[in-house]
C-alpha cells in the first residue's frame, strides 16, 4: 500500500479485533474493497504493518503490542441514503434522483418506462407536444407503470395558454399525480387547478394531495410563489367556473403550490445561467423563511439542476444540501431519448465549452433564450440573426430584397409565402387565436414565420434530417462536456452504451463512493487520484 498515504498523526477511534486473515495488504484488494460501499472498511496498523479488511469491530481503548489500531473507519453508504429520504416516500423511488424532462418527447416514454421500472422517477417530454399524442404517451407510460414512479411536463406557454390547458385537462382525466412545471414566470390558472383539483380532507379534515408539482425554477420571486399557497383570486376564479370545489379551494390555501422546488442552475434549454453554488443556498434560505411563516407538516423539498453530469458533481450538489438531484442534458445523449443517431453523437463530442445561448421558439417575442450545442450546427447563429431582424424591422414585407434572399436560401431554404402557409395550417390545428393575432399585428406574423425555423430546427434534430445538419437546435448545458470527461475512455463514452438507467446508477453510485474517500481524506486517509472513480 505504498501509494496509500496515511495521516499518522490522527486520532486513533480504538484497537481491532477481528480475524487475522481477512486483512489486505494489497493495493488491488484495497481498491476492491473501497468499491463495495455497502460494506463497512477499517483501516488498521500493526508497527510499520498497514492493512485494510471488512471483518471484525472496533474496541475503545489503547492499543496493546501486537494488536492493530484503528487508524480510519470507512462507514457504508448506499445511494439511496443519498438526498432527502422524503423525496424518495412521496415519489415511490429507490433514489434521491429524477431526470428532468426534456420537450418534444425526447425524454420519451420509453425513457420514462426504463427509469420507472427500475425506481428512478423521470419526466415525459410533453413541451410542444400535441394533445392527440400527450394521450398516447399518458396511456402507453400508465399501462407499463400502472403503480408509478412517473412524472410528465407541464411547461409555461405564455403565447399558447390554451395548450397548457389542454395538458392539464388531460392530466386530469388520465389521474397522472405528478408534474413537472418548468419554464413559469408566474402561476396560472391551468396550474393552480391541477393542484387544487386533486385536493381532499383526510380523516382529520386536513389537505391530502394528490397532485404533486416539481417546480422547475430559478428566480428568487417565481420561488416565492410556488413555496406560498395558491393566490386566492387564481382560486375564486376557478371555483365560479365549477373547475374546483369551494372545500378544494379552502384546503388550497393550506398548503404550498409545489412538493418540490429544482433549482435550476447553468442547464440546457430554459436557463439564467447561474452557478448552482450561488442559486441552491439563496432558494434554501427562502424556503427556510416561507416554512417558518406557513408551518407546513411538510417542508417544501429544494433539488439541483444544472451542471449535474459527473459524481462530484452530483455530491457536491448533496453536500450543500440538496433534498435530490435531477439530470438533463446527459440524458439526452442515451439510447433512450428521442432524439436522433445524429444528435447523440454530437453531444457525446461535446466539451463543456461547446454551449451557446439562443432566441427561444416558444417566448421568442420576450426575448427568452435558451442553451443550445453550438459545435457542428448553425443554429444558434441563424436564430440570433431572426432575432434581430425582429427587433429593428416590423413585418416581413418592411424586409430589403438581400435579406429577404438571404433568409430565403440560407435559413429557410424555402420562400417566405409558402414558410407562412405552413404557419397557417400548424395554427389552425395547434391555436387559431394566433392567426388572428397576426392579421392584426404585421410584428406578430412576422414572428410566427421567424419561429417556423426554431421550432422545426428541434424536429430536424430528432429526425436526423441530414439536409438540416446545420440547423439542428440541439438544447444542452455545460454538464454534458462535463459527462463526456468523465466517461472519457470507459465504456460509457459511447452513445451506444449509454442507457438512462446506466448513468444514473453510475452518477448514484460513483457520489456515494467519492463520499466515503472524502471521509477518509478527513481522517487521514489519501487514495490515489487515480481511485476516485468506479468507471473502467
Amino acid at each position: 500500500m505504498k501509494s496509500i498515504k496515511i495521516n499518522t498523526q490522527s486520532n486513533s477511534p480504538g484497537r481491532w479485533q477481528g480475524p487475522l486473515e481477512s486483512i489486505q495488504d494489497q493495493e488491488g484488494a484495497v481498491r476492491s474493497l473501497l468499491r463495495q460501499i455497502d460494506r463497512e472498511l477499517f483501516f488498521l496498523r500493526n508497527g510499520s504493518q498497514l492493512g485494510v479488511t471488512d471483518q471484525g469491530h472496533i474496541t475503545p481503548g489503547d492499543t496493546p503490542a501486537g494488536d492493530f489500531q484503528v487508524l480510519a473507519r470507512a462507514r457504508p453508504l448506499t445511494p439511496d441514503l443519498l438526498g432527502n429520504p422524503g423525496f424518495r416516500k412521496t415519489h415511490g423511488v429507490k433514489s434521491a434522483y429524477m431526470a428532468g424532462s426534456m420537450a418534444n418527447a425526447i425524454s420519451s416514454e420509453e425513457f420514462v418506462i426504463s427509469m420507472g421500472k427500475a425506481g428512478y422517477l423521470a419526466s415525459f417530454g410533453a413541451g410542444g407536444v400535441p394533445p392527440t399524442r400527450l394521450k398516447e404517451a399518458i396511456e402507453i407510460i400508465q399501462n407499463e407503470l400502472p403503480e408509478g414512479p412517473y412524472a410528465f411536463n407541464l411547461i409555461h406557454s405564455p403565447n399558447e395558454p390554451a395548450m397548457e390547458q389542454l395538458a392539464v385537462d388531460l392530466y386530469l382525466k388520465h389521474g397522472v399525480r405528478t408534474v413537472e412545471a418548468s419554464a413559469f414566470l408566474r402561476l396560472t390558472p391551468p396550474l393552480v387547478e391541477y393542484r387544487a383539483a386533486g385536493l381532499s380532507p383526510d380523516a382529520s379534515g386536513k389537505p391530502e394531495i394528490k397532485n404533486k408539482i416539481i417546480a422547475k425554477l430559478s428566480r428568487r420571486e417565481v420561488a416565492q410563489q410556488f413555496l406560498n399557497p395558491a393566490p386566492e383570486k387564481i382560486l375564486q376564479q376557478l371555483v365560479g367556473e365549477g373547475k374546483i370545489s369551494p372545500r378544494q379551494a379552502e384546503l388550497a390555501g393550506q398548503v404550498p403550490m409545489a412538493d418540490d422546488i429544482t433549482v435550476e442552475a447553468d442547464s440546457g434549454g430554459h436557463t439564467d445561467n447561474r452557478p448552482l453554488i450561488s442559486l441552491l443556498p439563496s432558494l434554501q434560505a427562502l424556503r427556510d423563511e416561507i416554512q417558518q411563516q406557513q408551518n407546513y407538516p411538510i417542508p417544501v423539498r429544494v433539488g439541483a439542476a444544472g451542471g449535474i453530469g459527473t459524481p462530484t458533481s452530483v455530491l457536491g450538489a448533496f453536500s450543500m444540501g440538496a433534498d435530490y438531484v435531477v439530470t438533463g442534458s446527459v440524458n439526452q445523449s442515451c439510447r433512450e431519448a428521442g432524439t436522433s443517431e445524429k444528435v447523440k453523437q454530437l453531444l457525446a463530442d461535446a466539451a463543456a465549452t461547446d454551449m451557446m445561448m439562443a432566441p427561444s421558439a416558444d417566448m421568442f417575442e420576450m426575448g427568452v433564450k435558451v442553451q443550445v450545442l453550438k459545435r457542428g450546427t448553425m443554429f444558434p447563429m441563424r436564430a440570433q440573426k431572426l432575432y434581430d431582424l425582429y427587433q429593428e424591422v416590423n413585418s416581413i414585407e418592411g424586409l430589403d430584397p438581400d435579406t429577404q434572399n438571404e433568409l430565403e436560401e440560407k435559413i429557410f431554404q424555402k420562400k417566405l409565402e409558402d414558410v407562412w402557409s405552413e404557419c397557417v395550417s400548424f395554427f389552425q390545428e395547434r391555436d387559431p387565436e394566433q392567426l388572428e393575432k397576426a392579421r392584426k399585428d404585421p410584428k406578430k406574423k412576422m414572428a410566427l414565420i421567424y419561429r417556423w425555423y426554431l421550432g422545426l430546427a428541434t424536429y430536424w434534430g430528432i429526425q436526423g434530417t441530414p439536409e438540416r445538419a446545420f440547423d439542428y437546435q440541439i438544447w444542452c448545458g455545460p454538464a454534458m462536456g462535463a459527462f463526456n470527461d468523465w466517461t472519457a475512455g470507459t465504456y460509457l463514452a459511447s452513445p451506444e452504451n449509454r442507457r438512462a438507467v446506466e448513468v444514473a446508477d453510475q452518477l448514484m453510485t460513483g457520489a456515494a463512493y467519492l463520499y466515503r474517500l472524502f471521509d477518509l481524506k478527513l481522517q487521514g486517509v489519501h487514495l490515489p487520484p487515480n481511485w476516485n472513480s468506479l468507471l473502467s
